[in-house]
């Protein structure tokens, strides 16, 4: 870490803090050269690992892009797809895990999906589980309904 004032190699940490989300830790630090001190924020990066073992940081945008087609002329609007992008991300993050298949970026779009729009889901779902007949749709839709009547 370099001292951002007189970029000393070194510094030595004071203080820290996991911040409230728990997604980054504060470190507050100190120059030995200079005697300044400074803050410093560290965050996890969450990289997506793609079946062809590609490796690429997770972006809210792609979740957003991708369920957004879903939701073509649907009642849902940019605002709703961000939330949804954001619970997504939280979600991976909450697992631990740095590095995340992307089938489980898959899996967690899914559940938050279902909640804001069936139909959507249906769609995202019909291409994600890779659906081959009418009755892989009429097996989802009685999930659905399943679920609506234990959350009800």
């Amino acid at each position: 870490m370099f001292c951002p004032y007189c970029r000393h190699t070194d510094s030595r940490v004071l203080d820290s803090r996991v911040a409230e989300d728990g997604t980054s830790i504060r470190r507050r630090r100190q120059c030995p050269s200079c005697e300044r001190r400074f803050t410093t924020l560290e965050q996890m990066q969450l990289v997506v690992v793609k079946r062809s073992g590609v490796i690429e940081p997770f972006s809210r945008e792609k979740v957003i892009n991708g369920v957004r087609k879903a939701c073509k002329g649907r009642p849902v609007s940019e605002a709703d797809l961000a939330k949804l992008a954001q619970r997504v991300e939280e979600a991976l993050r909450a697992s631990g895990q740095a590095e995340i298949p992307a089938g489980e970026v898959g899996v967690a779009i899914l559940k938050p999906l279902s909640e804001l729009d069936a139909v959507a889901y249906l769609r995202f779902a019909s291409v994600y589980k890779h659906y081959q007949s009418v009755e892989d749709f009429e097996s989802e839709i009685k999930h659905l309904r399943d679920l609506m009547v234990t959350t009800n």
